[in-house]
């Protein structure tokens, strides 16, 4: 495949595009509509669709990174990566205000949205995701300081003719959350042993 090296509008696609949102050299920023989230009925009931998310469209195995600033206030403000194959089968990365404080998640979704979350170790306001499909196996990983990757999630993605990959952020309970997405790359996975953290 070939490198996506930043966020541009050339080849890029919102999913849910916001009212305002500012794209120049490699860095995209953009505000929060009110009420807007991704997730699929499990224990709420409701089903939403309704998150910004920008990114690409891309074909077989690959490597994807970004660096994300936001600050996170209020209950479920949300910034991270966004990968989707359809309406109901997608997957979502990053930090999430929960329980008083910022974590750490990811919400896997097939039909229904699978939900796991801990504390993040670092400052929220400022850290980095990265997503590797390889092999049908989808390893997501996070990081405080650019430096040390470990892993959030391992999943598996069966195979798919082209899958959405890109970042996004919501707020369900309110809007206005400001998310910052820079250093974007979309690349070939580096064949890592899993608990490889660099």
């Amino acid at each position: 495949m070939g490198t996506i090296n930043a966020l541009s509008t050339d080849a890029g696609v919102w999913i849910n595009q916001p009212d305002v949102f500012f794209l120049e050299g490699d860095e995209l920023r953009f505000i929060t509509g009110p009420g807007t989230d991704f997730w699929q009925r499990t224990y709420y009931g409701f089903q939403l669709h309704s998150g910004h998310a920008f990114g690409y469209y891309v074909e077989g195995d690959f490597m994807m990174q970004v660096k994300i600033t936001a600050e996170f206030s209020h209950l479920y403000d949300q910034a991270g990566i966004f990968l989707q194959d359809n309406d109901t089968h997608w997957i979502k990365a990053g930090v999430e205000f929960n329980d008083g404080q910022p974590s750490i998640g990811c919400v896997v979704t097939r039909g229904l949205s699978d939900w796991s979350t801990g504390i993040f170790p670092g400052e929220p306001d400022s850290f980095w995701m990265r997503a590797t499909l390889e092999k049908e196996a989808l390893r997501i990983q996070y990081s405080a300081d650019g430096e040390t990757w470990p892993l959030l999630r391992l999943c598996h993605l069966p195979e798919r003719k082209r899958l959405f990959v890109g970042v996004m952020a919501c707020t369900p309970e309110r809007q206005g959350l400001e998310a910052t997405f820079s250093g974007f790359i979309v690349t070939t996975p580096s064949g890592k042993p899993l608990h490889d953290l660099t």
